[in-house]
């Protein structure tokens, strides 16, 4: 056994919590759907006139905000702890390519998340590391000439693009019924997108596992 394969990281355990919290992020988003569809029926009450008793108008929508925090809040701690379980297994996933043997990486794995959070280098170089991993764990000794999947390109667009209706939600200035229920509109839109990225971030944290796991065994045995 060489001295890198003896380095090798296992993921499984890593690749589990990753897998759950990704499960988390597809429940609580179709939650948080069924959630908005229920505000914007409500919204669409308060527009038509629906209501004719002020205080059941006022409690439903008390009902209304704190079902609405309540699920933002479970939102946010799975999102914050999914995040630090992504980029913990991406700077393993990283580390492993190396230990098995890859050569002439560009990006360390500090580097491969680190990215993450520098403004511009963030619109590109993490989808370039990702890729990287992609590579060396699929093809070790030829990793540059070896095919990406197109599953790549769409988890890309589909962060790049839930990054910008996150801040349009976030910068998103209106108080009045109408601007309310548009914005429930786009929140809703986010909440679809973030189903899609945990469906292909979990397609493409498991196949660059079963590619690491693989090669580790090739090694192994040889």
């Amino acid at each position: 056994m060489s001295e890198g394969i003896s380095e090798f990281k296992n993921s499984n355990k890593l690749t589990q919590w990753v897998k759950y919290f990704l499960y988390a992020q597809v429940i609580i988003a179709f939650v948080s759907i069924v959630s908005g569809v229920m505000e914007y029926q409500l919204l669409t009450d308060y527009k038509n006139g629906v209501y004719f008793d002020r205080e059941q108008a006022v409690a439903d929508g008390e009902v209304n905000d704190r079902r609405q925090m309540i699920i933002g809040i479970i939102y946010i701690v799975n999102y914050v702890l999914s995040g630090i379980l992504i980029l913990r297994w991406i700077y393993r996933a990283n580390e492993n390519s190396r230990q098995l043997g890859a050569k002439d990486m560009e990006f360390t794995p500090g580097w491969s998340i680190g990215f993450y959070f520098i403004p511009i280098m963030a619109l590109f170089k993490p989808y370039q590391a990702m890729k990287e991993i992609w590579q060396t764990s699929h093809s070790i000794d030829t990793w540059q000439k070896s095919p990406v999947s197109p599953m790549l390109y769409i988890w890309w667009f589909v962060w790049l693009l839930n990054g910008f209706v996150g801040q349009v939600i976030f910068r998103f200035d209106g108080d009045g019924i109408d601007e309310i229920m548009e914005l429930n509109l786009i929140t809703q839109f986010s909440n679809v997108l973030d189903i899609v990225l945990a469906a292909v971030t979990f397609y493409i944290v498991l196949k660059i596992h079963n590619a690491q796991s693989a090669q580790a065994d090739k090694l192994v045995y040889q």
